[in-house]
């Protein structure tokens, strides 16, 4: 089994759960995908895949060493996450979070990734197909994973601009927590 190449799947550290994650996981395992490769997923507060190892938390040192073995990494649409996947050259298939499914407050993550998704630096997988679609076709080969070869983007150049897009996401929010009747009462 350990000759088979490693996808590593991450949910990060967000406090609501990404089953919807787990059961895509699960269920390309179970069609065939235990055949083509191993997997290892951080699972958070997500139940736990039937058919991946797993752990609830990595250190970032144990983190960043499965984005590097990993032939494929599949992530939330957290930018954190993201970045290190980019800065250590691969290209992340994302499934964000979304409010509707009750995976996280609002649908950040959604735009967010969409957003990237546009610059080609991510393989973004909304649906189940897409998931799938994404997986044969980095483990097929069609797919570097490497992000220094797509389409000339440079990784340090895509984290500078992610860091630019999260900013501009806290500068709005800031804003508009400014004229509050929270903050208001604060400065009274």
């Amino acid at each position: 089994m350990d000759e088979l190449p490693l996808i590593f799947a991450t949910v990060g550290t967000d406090v609501h759960p990404f089953h919807r994650m787990t059961r895509w996981i699960d269920g390309w395992l179970e069609q065939g995908g235990s055949q083509r490769a191993q997997c290892f997923m951080q699972t958070g507060t997500s139940e736990e895949p039937r058919l991946a190892a797993h752990y609830p938390y990595l250190g970032y040192t144990e983190m960043e060493q499965k984005v590097r073995d990993a032939t494929a990494v599949v992530c939330h649409g957290g930018p954190g996450t993201i970045m290190l996947c980019l800065a250590l050259g691969k290209q992340p298939i994302v499934v964000p979070r979304a409010a509707g499914h009750g995976e996280h407050v609002d649908d950040h993550q959604r735009a967010f990734s969409k957003r990237v998704a546009a610059d080609g630096v991510i393989l973004l997988a909304e649906t189940e197909d897409e998931f799938r679609q994404h997986m044969a076709l980095v483990l097929d080969g069609g797919a570097t994973g490497a992000t220094a070869h797509l389409n000339g983007h440079d990784p340090s150049a895509t984290a500078a601009r992610f860091e630019e897009l999260v900013n501009g996401l806290f500068t709005g929010t800031a804003r508009s927590a400014q004229g509050s009747p929270v903050a208001r009462g604060r400065r009274a």
